[in-house]
Parts: structure tokens; C-alpha cells; sequence
């Protein structure tokens, strides 16, 4: 199979959907193994996956052979798609468990504590609505990758991936309310972050 995200932006996300491409129907030609509806599939969800994944690893190299991963485990398990859950969140729901799978034993990957990161609520308007008017979006980029991953993971989910609360909640098998918390933590992190970076300029 080609490679058509190798060109992909690492840290570029898009939502755009091509209306032309029924997700469903195209599954369903993967699983008769119809190379054609792969490439499609790639086509219409490789960035975005990409994307995410290398928000959670840091490292391209390693976040384009998750992407190979993933995209093998859709061409082989096809078939299992049930339609309860959005193609796009089922998709990144795979990366997750081969990044998962990829990182386990690395001593920076870690359970987060819900309970912590709940006690860290946001408390006025997000800080990536201020800090876009104040900082670079290389500067707002550097940010988020200075974020713990869960915190990575749960903005790249919300605002790149185009993703539902409840499709998040799904992906990351945790309560929505939980997603709700993880999130304000994440951008009380970024928040201040990019309030340090503005101090020191």
C-alpha cells in the first residue's frame, strides 16, 4: 500500500471531510480487501491520526509507524466495525491502544491521576482564546508539547481531532465527565505555560 500521509504536517490538524467519502460503506469494501478503500480511508483520516499520536509520543518517526500500525489493524479488522461509534473516534480509538501497546514499559508513560487533575479546574475563558491574541502559533505549539501527555492526548482529541465529548470519553474509556475534568486541567496547564513563556520573554 502507498503511503499517502508521509507528507503529512506533524503538528497540522484538520477536520475538513470529504462529504463524497461514506466511511461506513468505505470499511466495508476494506473489509472485502479492496486496496482503493484504503487508500481512501488514508487519505481521509491520516493527518488527523497522525496528528494525534504525535501529540501523545513526540517523536515523528515513532508516530508514523504507529499510523503504519494502526492502518493495518483497520485493513485486517475491518470487518469488526459496528457502527456504534463514529468511524473517526473508532480509527483514533485503534491508534490509542498501538500507541498504548508501542509505549508500555517507558517510564514517562503513566496513569494520571482523574481525582488531581480534577481539582485543577479552569477558571475563566480558555486559554487558548488568549493566548492565540498574545503569543505565535509556534509559541502556542511549543506549549502543548511541553503538556504531560494525558494533557496532549485530551487537546488533541477535542480541538484537532473534531471529536465529541462522548466520542472522547469513548476513546479514552473514561467517563465524560472525567473528559470534562482532564480538559479543564489541560488548559489551566497550557494556561500557564504560556503565562511563564510571556514573563520570560
Amino acid at each position: 500500500m502507498n503511503d499517502p500521509h508521509r507528507d503529512a504536517g506533524a503538528t497540522t490538524f484538520t477536520t475538513s471531510r470529504d462529504p463524497a467519502c461514506d466511511d461506513a460503506g468505505v470499511l466495508r469494501r476494506i473489509g472485502e480487501g479492496d486496496e482503493d478503500a484504503m487508500a481512501a480511508f488514508y487519505r481521509e483520516h491520516g493527518r488527523v491520526v497522525l496528528a494525534q499520536v504525535l501529540l501523545v509520543v513526540g517523536e515523528r518517526v515513532l508516530a508514523e509507524e504507529i499510523v503504519q500500525d494502526t492502518m493495518l489493524a483497520v485493513w485486517r479488522g475491518a470487518g469488526s466495525f459496528r457502527g456504534e461509534s463514529s468511524v473517526r473516534s473508532w480509527v483514533i480509538a485503534i491508534a490509542r491502544r498501538q500507541t498504548r501497546d508501542r509505549l508500555r514499559g517507558h517510564r514517562w508513560l503513566r496513569v494520571v491521576d482523574d481525582a488531581f487533575l480534577a481539582d485543577q479546574p479552569s477558571p475563566g475563558p480558555g486559554p487558548e482564546v488568549m493566548a492565540l491574541d498574545r503569543a505565535e502559533l509556534a509559541e502556542v505549539m511549543g506549549a502543548i508539547r511541553d503538556l504531560a501527555p494525558p494533557h496532549r492526548e485530551v487537546l488533541g482529541l477535542v480541538f484537532g481531532s473534531g471529536l465529541s465529548l462522548p466520542e472522547v470519553a469513548d476513546v479514552l474509556e473514561i467517563p465524560v465527565g472525567t473528559v470534562k475534568s482532564r480538559l479543564a486541567a489541560a488548559r489551566t496547564a497550557l494556561s500557564r505555560i504560556l503565562n511563564k513563556k510571556g514573563q520570560n520573554r
